[in-house]
């Protein structure tokens, strides 16, 4: 019944849906487009070409990062499977076409309409169902049951934020989750979480955060070398990257980089805003605060006189992170979680953020421990620890150790996830 009355809501929505949708295409056009994919109404997947149907489902840019290692290996393990992914966003959508072309099949996921999901699973299919993270969708999980395919909650997590939302809604959460097959979560404090709602023990794995395992294999080794020679134009200048930043964080970090620069005059600012619809925002703001500022876009590399880089292209940033010396990750002052930590630990760059870091709990908990992350709340502290990085050589190397060794360590997550995978009834 309560999945009823939620189906109801949902389709009584839809026309704020689609408002919304035309709200958002004004700064990212991208949201106007494949609307029917939305629907359910997607290309029939030839089962005569394929043996086995394996559907990932990551929401938006972060999961499906998260989710490349992981899909890279079911390709190998399972060369005659047909792998569909995906997304609800177009930053994912973009982010799976990049990396992956048309090796899988990719389209949006249907909303969370009986009608939709039912359309979608006709036209593709599936053996077995695996979500990123944190996407529970009472329809969707629901139609697979209905039709025996297990579903995997991947690299789950579980904020004490969020769980009390889904507390509020008993009634739908509690079957919902008996319907899931695993789910494999990042920390034992996000089982407890998913216990706590109704998951059974039984099915409730703690693989750790498959984040880890991220590669940084001699080709883009390579690629951060050349592009760090690149970015310093022939003077050996300090790079601070400053990553993944939301509104309301830019005019911080300029601040901050406007006290650096005091300091440390040839600092190189190179500024990546998470979404693309803010990229020519944040340009604008750099020039009218007299910056001198360069697009990667361009396809130009910055000149000695450039003051700041905007990192305006997708699928780029891992090896931005092996081409600076001091990372900044934002997303972190203001109350957006955090974005990904590990990156530039693994890389063995200073990790430096803000203090909202409820989507990286445990991550953050860990480098802060080790010593290989500081906090900064304004554009003073974050301009005086990146001016004490950059005049003490031997401790930002410690901290760029300590970090590392961290990355390291907690390594091993996806291995344990496979085999979750591959003990399916599929």
């Amino acid at each position: 019944m309560a999945r009823f009355f939620y189906s109801t809501l949902f389709y009584l929505l839809i026309p704020l849906i689609l408002i919304r949708l035309l709200w958002r295409s004004t700064r990212a056009p991208e949201y106007r487009r494949r609307w029917p994919e939305r629907f359910g109404f997607v290309p029939c997947i030839d089962q005569a070409q394929t043996t086995k149907t394996i559907w990932v489902h990551s929401v938006s840019l972060g999961e499906t990062l998260a989710s490349v290692p992981m899909i890279q290996q079911l390709q190998q393990r399972y060369p005659e499977a047909q792998l569909v992914v995906t997304t609800m966003t177009p930053t994912g959508s973009a982010c799976v076409k990049n990396t992956f072309g048309d090796t899988v099949y990719h389209v949006y996921a249907p909303y969370d309409l009986p009608c939709a999901v039912n359309r979608f699973l006709r036209q593709v299919r599936p053996d077995l169902l695996i979500i990123m993270e944190t996407e529970l969708w009472p329809n969707l999980i629901h139609g697979c049951a209905d039709q025996n395919i297990p579903v995997i909650l991947a690299n789950a997590r579980l904020s004490e934020n969020s769980a009390r939302g889904y507390r509020r809604f008993d009634a739908l959460t509690r079957p919902m989750l008996r319907c899931i097959n695993h789910v494999a979560v990042q920390h034992e404090a996000d089982g407890n979480r998913f216990l706590a709602l109704g998951l059974p023990a039984s099915q409730l794995l703690v693989t750790g955060n498959i984040k880890f395992d991220l590669t940084l294999d001699e080709p883009l080794r390579a690629r951060a070398s050349q592009l760090r020679a690149q970015w310093q134009a022939g003077c050996r200048r300090p790079i601070l990257l400053v990553a993944s930043t939301h509104r309301g964080e830019d005019d911080i970090l300029l601040d901050a980089f406007e006290r650096i620069r005091q300091h440390v005059p040839a600092l190189l600012l190179v500024l990546v805003p998470r979404h693309p619809e803010r990229f020519d925002d944040v340009t604008q703001r750099c020039l009218a605060r007299g910056l001198n500022t360069v697009r990667r876009s361009s396809g130009k590399s910055p000149a000695e006189t450039d003051q700041v880089l905007i990192g305006d292209t997708m699928g780029e940033l891992l090896v931005f992170f092996g081409a600076c010396d001091i990372a900044f990750v934002g997303g972190s002052l203001v109350a957006t979680g955090g974005h990904n930590l590990i990156e530039p630990a693994a890389w063995q760059v200073p990790v430096l953020s803000g203090p909202h870091l409820f989507n990286f709990a445990d991550v953050s908990r860990l480098l802060l421990e080790a010593g290989g992350m500081t906090i900064c709340r304004d554009a003073r502290s974050i301009a005086d620890t990146v001016v004490g990085l950059l005049g003490d050589p031997d401790a930002a190397a410690q901290m760029g150790v300590a970090a590392k060794i961290v990355a390291e360590k907690n390594r091993g997550a996806l291995d344990r996830l496979l085999a979750v995978i591959e003990r399916q009834p599929w």
